[in-house]
């Protein structure tokens, strides 16, 4: 269980780490749209489209590097006061029942979503530019997959829980800026 953990956890931090990129080249797109539209007078017909579906990959595919760091949000008001097992045991209900019924959900309409696009090889209608987009919408099937694969680490994290009295700990490979400063400046935030 704990090496399937690990693995989950890695591939999710392999695929967040590969997609989190796209946050600069989103950067240097619309940098470069704003530079040829307002100081140039020659707006590309591409870009709105390539920052649509830069940021939609961004954001499906950062998914379950996102729950494998438990950076999604939650009642954290109660659930922080909880013992662990109390945790692991809540936590592990909701995910069979709402979590994975509706990854689920998304990977079976998302393969008819992007099986429907790849065949009739869609394109924008956003733009003159016609970018195809039935590649894009294969994005949802491969989030779809990664976080069913990190939902099932999470399961098993639970049961490790309940088994154990404490949480496995996930792999840290970040440090969010604010610990970074509360660490930095002795425990004062600036």
């Amino acid at each position: 269980m704990r090496a399937f953990i690990r693995f989950a956890d890695r591939l999710s931090a392999a695929f967040g780490h590969a997609f989190g990129w796209l946050v600069v080249l989103m950067t240097l797109g619309v940098s470069y749209e704003v530079l040829v539209r307002y100081v140039f007078n020659a707006p590309t017909p591409w870009s709105l489209d390539v920052s649509f579906i830069m940021y939609g990959t961004l954001f499906m595919m950062g998914g379950a590097y996102t729950l494998s760091r438990n950076g999604h949000v939650r009642g954290d008001f109660l659930y922080r006061m909880w013992k662990p097992r109390t945790q692991a045991a809540v936590d592990l209900v909701l995910y069979l029942i709402f979590f994975f019924p509706g990854i689920t959900a998304l990977i079976l309409s998302g393969w008819k979503y992007s099986a429907r696009s790849w065949g009739y090889a869609e394109v924008s209608v956003n733009s003159p530019a016609g970018i195809p987009i039935y590649q894009f919408k294969s994005v949802m099937v491969a989030a779809g997959l990664l976080l069913f694969i990190q939902g099932l680490a999470q399961v098993c994290r639970c049961l490790l829980c309940l088994r154990e009295g404490y949480w496995l700990s996930a792999e840290q490979d970040v440090e969010e800026t604010e610990a970074a400063l509360v660490r930095d400046h002795g425990g004062e935030a600036t």
